[in-house]
């Protein structure tokens, strides 16, 4: 049977902040054991009898972040599907065009599995088996969940009420404490979010409940732009087709809600969400106190507190039920009871738009990163690390000139009118206003020092010519659908003027 994994990337950067930023949600954060939601949520799908493709839908921003997890844990023989989507997206959007696409490349039987990007699976043997099941039920036109049945549903977590295979019914959002042991009529069940159905049977749902979604799904495919390379189809979806009415639309509330013959399969696999610092905590052992600490920790006289950092010393004395994390640029230190109210402080932050809660200090971009090792009034340093074969869009900054020293690797820059190869400690002058790229024609990582000078040094000063990327398609674009709506801020969005410009995150 063909069973094709559809894993929904969602997140924020509210979720285990500080780890998690804007432009780097949860299912990227690096766990205790090194390995990364995201990547273990494709290791468990490829591993799956059956399967030959995996389909991933993510927002467009963090398309390249998933390609990277994925060159990783590589599977020979299955084949990538990138559905990459608007910002703010609904799963029913998200489940509707994976569908469409589904159906184009494999066929209207092909079994879809739909699986959250941030949950663990503990037994894979288990799963496979309860995925078999369902892809049985599934593949004569049912609606399948598949659930742990060890899985309990918390206060506020959607569940659903079974009597035995037979769905009653599925909540999305249950009124305050009912879902403390309450069922009306079979037992209840935590919803973990994972779905069994044929792509033709999901959209025939689609259509029949909610025929204006499915109208908009297919317009957004049809306007799609689609390329291919190295075993990966990348679809990005047109933006300007998907109206804002979608974002808020459940996969539970479009459908699942709504059905009379849904089923449900159970298996004692174990599936935790990692979406709190109380789920991210309990991924650490704890030692005979009750602490859970990760990184370089001394504690004395401390019990029941969890400590996560990185290089630095953390020394903790004579506390007990914290949570500490502390990153390059941001620490938290909270009660463990309060760490559910992670989001006030991190939307206060994003309200006075502090880079803490949208970039680390080390940001990802598609050509490679780049850390900030310093910065102060007028002055900005750098450590920039550019992909073999990777390039940097063509730019210029209003406020800003550049130092660059080549520390490792080849550089070719372009610099105004003038192209040259730069090698190990050799460095150039970039003037403010010119226009300069940088580009790893080499074979190996290229690492350099950049040093900054200016009135005003944001990531949002910049203004893109050529980006191999597509990026400046993608604000050329925003520009245009702004002027449509006759907003002023259109021009802002292609040529940012420094700090009275759109706040732009993307840089480089």
């Amino acid at each position: 049977m063909n069973i094709v994994p559809v894993i929904i990337s969602e997140g924020s950067g509210a979720q285990v902040w500080p780890l998690s930023r804007e432009a780097f949600p949860h299912p990227f954060v690096r766990l205790p054991d090194g390995d990364t939601l995201i990547r273990k949520t494709f290791r468990c799908a490829a591993s799956l009898h059956g399967v030959k493709r995996v389909v991933t839908v993510t927002d467009r921003e963090f398309g390249f972040l998933t390609a990277d997890e994925y060159e990783l844990v590589a599977s020979p023989g299955i084949y990538e599907s990138h559905v990459l989507t608007p910002a703010a997206g609904g799963t029913a959007a998200a489940v509707g065009i994976a569908c469409r696409h589904v159906a184009q490349v494999e066929g209207d039987d092909a079994v879809i599995l739909v699986l959250p990007a941030d949950h663990i699976i503990q037994d894979q043997e288990a799963f496979s088996a309860a995925v078999e099941r369902a892809a049985k039920i599934a593949h004569e036109g049912r609606f399948v969940a598949i659930a742990s049945s060890s899985g309990r549903p918390g206060a506020g977590d959607s569940y659903i009420e079974v009597d035995g295979e037979r769905v009653v019914r599925f909540v999305e959002t249950p009124e305050p404490g009912e879902t403390a042991g309450r069922a009306g009529f079979g037992t209840i069940i935590r919803n973990c979010g994972i779905f069994c159905f044929t792509a033709g049977a999901m959209l025939d749902c689609i259509g029949r409940l909610s025929p204006e979604l499915c109208s908009q799904m297919q317009a957004a495919l049809e306007s799609a732009q689609v390329s291919s390379s190295a075993g990966r189809l990348v679809v990005e979806v047109n933006d300007k087709v998907l109206t804002e009415a979608a974002a808020p639309m459940s996969i539970d509330r479009v459908i699942a809600e709504r059905l009379q013959d849904a089923a449900c399969v159970q298996g004692d696999f174990g599936c935790s969400r990692i979406g709190s610092w109380d789920t991210m905590a309990s991924l650490t052992p704890a030692d005979k106190d009750g602490n859970r600490v990760s990184g370089n920790v001394m504690l004395e006289g401390t019990e029941g507190t969890f400590v996560r950092g990185d290089d630095r010393l953390i020394s903790i004395l004579g506390v007990s039920d914290l949570l500490v994390v502390d990153t390059a640029d941001a620490l938290l230190i909270c009660a463990k009871d309060a760490a559910h109210d992670i989001e006030r402080i991190y939307n206060k932050l994003r309200d006075a738009q502090s880079e803490s809660a949208m970039l680390h200090r080390t940001a990802h971009r598609p050509w490679g990163t780049y850390t900030v090792l310093e910065e102060g009034d007028r002055f900005k340093i750098k450590r920039i690390e550019v992909k073999p074969g990777a390039s940097l869009s063509l730019q210029a900054h209003h406020h800003r000139s550049e130092h660059w020293v080549v520390v490792r690797g080849t550089a070719r820059v372009t610099n105004g009118c003038d192209v040259s190869l730069l090698t190990t400690n050799q460095s150039t002058y970039i003037p403010c206003g010119n226009r300069h790229r940088l580009e790893n024609p080499g074979k190996l990582p290229l690492i350099m020092i950049e040093v900054q000078s200016g009135e005003y040094l944001g990531e949002d000063d910049i203004v893109r010519f050529d980006d191999i990327y597509g990026r400046l398609k993608r604000t050329e674009a925003q520009a245009s659908s702004h002027e449509r709506r006759g907003e002023d801020s259109a021009r802002e969005i292609v040529m940012s003027e420094g700090p009275h410009g759109r706040k732009d995150h993307t840089g480089w």
